[in-house]
């Protein structure tokens, strides 16, 4: 499991020129899965993503967390994340979850996001979706499951 977190401010998720989800602070996830993820996979990375402290305090140092601020997710599911490019310019997808596997997993890590108490927005799973959002900081944290204890 891969998850790209994006401190964001006034992230949506637009299908089709009408805003289907929006958050006005917290994290932009793009989430994508890959062969073994389970539960457990699921589990970990979410309590990684809910604990992390990349949002700025008083003094504009990355100590806080979506808890201490009361921020959101925008979770959006993004197979992409497995393109491989390491044969020529076309990326291979090979190591991504097929759609059938993969959705039942992003609503449960999601779910598990919920039950820490989190407001989580979602895109709309397999759609053609454009997402717009300000990167704050920048900060970006690539979490990739094969990496945590």
């Amino acid at each position: 499991m891969r998850v790209v977190v994006q401190s964001a401010k006034d992230a949506s998720c637009i299908i089709n020129n009408e805003v289907v989800s929006h958050i006005d602070s917290g994290f932009m996830l793009l989430v994508g899965f890959t062969t073994g993820d389970d539960i457990n996979v699921l589990e970990k990375v979410a309590k990684k993503v809910q604990g992390l402290r990349i949002l700025p305090d008083e003094l504009g140092k990355m100590n806080k967390s979506l808890h201490d601020v009361n921020g959101e997710i925008l979770s959006i599911s993004q197979f992409t994340l497995y393109g491989d490019v390491k044969n020529g310019y076309r990326p291979s997808f090979t190591e991504a979850l097929g759609g059938d596997l993969a959705k039942p997993l992003y609503e449960k890590f999601n779910e598990i996001l919920r039950g820490y108490g989190l407001r989580v927005s979602e895109g709309v799973f397999g759609a053609d979706m454009q997402i717009k959002f300000v990167n704050m900081g920048p900060t970006t944290i690539l979490i990739d499951s094969s990496n945590l204890k």
